[in-house]
């Protein structure tokens, strides 16, 4: 269908309930967004394999894993745009096309540049289909409570399948060729293509004006050159070339907004800001990302390194927080339907993440239990909020504007991960650098693997004497960024009763403005 324009902050009218149908789309449209979001990990264990038959470079072999989420973060405003004006189904199916096409050259890539060249390309798929699976379920639940539900789920699997995608590549690595983590992509988006043309419906703009090509370039130079700072930042330290990197970003995302105010017809219009609650919801949703995000960079390693859990045992041992991810969406739903104030339950996640942070500050040396305690109980509070945010800011944006709305929130959730990386994992390598003995050798002070690579050519009680402290100092420095993580979420929980309680208000009068509309209408229909 073909939506109409109308004011962003006017609530929807009153719609027929999504039916089967939409919720059998629904279902159709989680395979693409399962496998975008596991691509972002899928890589994780298949690296070994791909470097011994390929045998990249250093750089090339870093490509190889990045270019994918640069690619992707870097179009995500372009594509929800696009998707805004050709329409979000048309969208989906020609990114579906080109994912499954860049997968099985990328599966059979016999040199290191084709497998970078085919990640590229995945990249770009991935950005036509996250904002245009979120436009969709915009587009198909217009009741409030059902759209709620649809966005939990889309939440759920999104965080679900960044932690699939590490376990299923072990799995498949350990069973078959570095090939067969990009061919599970094919019979999903081949189901896509076929049931997609006759389940879902097609949305756009019926009036977009003209497609602003400067955009395009301005919102890659503000998004790419600030993603990259951060995510190195956490490895390398500050380093004035990061810093550089992130300045030049944040430069040219000021001309984007410029050019956004000031041009006919922008890429984003300045109208979705006015919408109400939309922005909050993504310095919120940028937040809840930037938690998420900080504690994976910590609790990845301690598995391997400090546990000492091979890469198969630490993955799976990581799908058990997975299983709270998975009740707090539609708990968080059923709780703001029976009317608790928005505001409160985003905060209540805000906390519970806080004490997830909290519950990973207490871990030792050989903390397995509370580690993954603490994991589970931070994602749960982050998907709370992630739910929460992802609905508040697709409702008050305008139907014919949802890809862009959609592309905005993803966008926030990609520099707040990077935010959150590059924060409390600098924060963790300080106080990994001062807890480690000043004698140790200069590659063991830099990093933990840097330390057990030393600790493994080093005698008996020397080795084993630098990998005690080296995993005592790096469990200090995890301590030390989840309490700062655990400040900077109660502080967001603050933040969030003050921005968004007068949006709860708004939304139960919306609410019960538009039963009584309702009701109206049945009566005059039996009359």
């Amino acid at each position: 269908m073909t939506t109409k324009p109308k004011n962003p902050a006017a609530p929807d009218a009153p719609r027929g309930r999504a039916g089967r149908r939409e919720w059998t789309a629904l279902c159709v449209l989680m395979l693409p967004l399962l496998l975008v979001s596991m691509d972002v990990s899928v890589l994780y264990f298949a690296v070994p394999a791909i470097s011994a038959d390929l045998e990249p470079s250093g750089t090339q072999q870093l490509w190889i894993f990045d270019i994918y989420a640069f690619v992707l973060a870097g179009l995500l405003m372009t594509m929800g745009s696009l998707g805004d004006r050709i329409g979000h189904r048309r969208l989906l199916l020609i990114g579906a096309a080109a994912f499954g096409a860049a997968s099985l050259v990328a599966a059979y890539a016999d040199s290191a540049e084709t497998l970078i060249a085919a990640r590229a390309v995945l990249g770009i798929g991935g950005a036509t289909l996250m904002p245009s699976t979120m436009a969709l379920t915009r587009t198909m639940f217009t009741d409030p409570g059902q759209r709620a539900q649809a966005i939990g789920v889309w939440s759920g699997v999104m965080a679900g399948g960044v932690a699939l995608g590490s376990v299923l590549s072990g799995v498949l690595v350990e069973f078959f060729w570095w090939g067969s983590v990009f061919l599970v992509n094919l019979p999903a988006m081949a189901l896509l293509l076929a049931l997609g043309p006759v389940l879902l419906p097609e949305s756009k703009d019926p009036a977009p004006g003209r497609f602003d090509l400067l955009s395009i370039p301005l919102s890659m130079a503000a998004v790419l050159p600030v993603v990259y700072g951060l995510k190195e930042i956490p490895s390398e330290g500050w380093n004035a070339r990061y810093v550089v990197s992130v300045t030049v970003g944040l430069l040219f995302a000021a001309l984007f907004v410029h050019r956004q105010r000031t041009t006919a017809s922008p890429m984003l219009s300045p109208a979705l800001f006015r919408g109400h609650g939309f922005t909050p919801a993504l310095v919120l949703n940028l937040v809840a990302a930037f938690g998420m995000m900080g504690s994976a960079y910590f609790t990845t390693q301690y598995l391997q390194s400090v546990l000492g859990k091979s890469a198969l045992e630490a993955a799976l041992w990581g799908l058990l927080p997975s299983v709270l991810v998975g009740v707090a969406a539609p708990v968080t739903t059923r709780l703001v339907q029976r009317g608790v104030n928005r505001a409160y339950v985003v905060a209540a996640g805000f906390a519970t993440a806080a004490a997830g942070y909290a519950l990973l500050a207490t871990a030792g040396t050989d903390s397995l239990w509370p580690v993954l305690a603490g994991s589970g109980v931070l994602a749960a509070g982050i998907v709370t909020v992630l739910s929460q945010m992802t609905d508040l800011a697709l409702g008050a944006a305008p139907v014919e504007r949802a890809g862009s709305a959609s592309s905005l929130l993803e966008t926030s959730q990609e520099f707040g991960g990077a935010l959150g990386m590059a924060v409390l994992g600098s924060i963790g390598t300080a106080v990994y650098h001062h807890e480690m003995p000043a004698s140790a050798p200069a590659p063991a002070r830099e990093t933990l693997g840097g330390a057990l690579a030393v600790a493994d050519q080093l005698p008996g009680a020397a080795g084993e004497s630098l990998t005690t402290a080296a995993r005592a100092a790096f469990t200090s420095g995890m301590q030390g960024a989840a309490l700062a993580g655990a400040v900077v979420l109660l502080g967001a929980a603050g933040l969030a009763v003050g921005a968004l309680r007068g949006v709860g208000a708004r939304e139960r009068d919306e609410k019960c403005c538009a039963q009584a509309e309702a009701k109206e209408v049945s009566a005059a229909g039996r009359s």
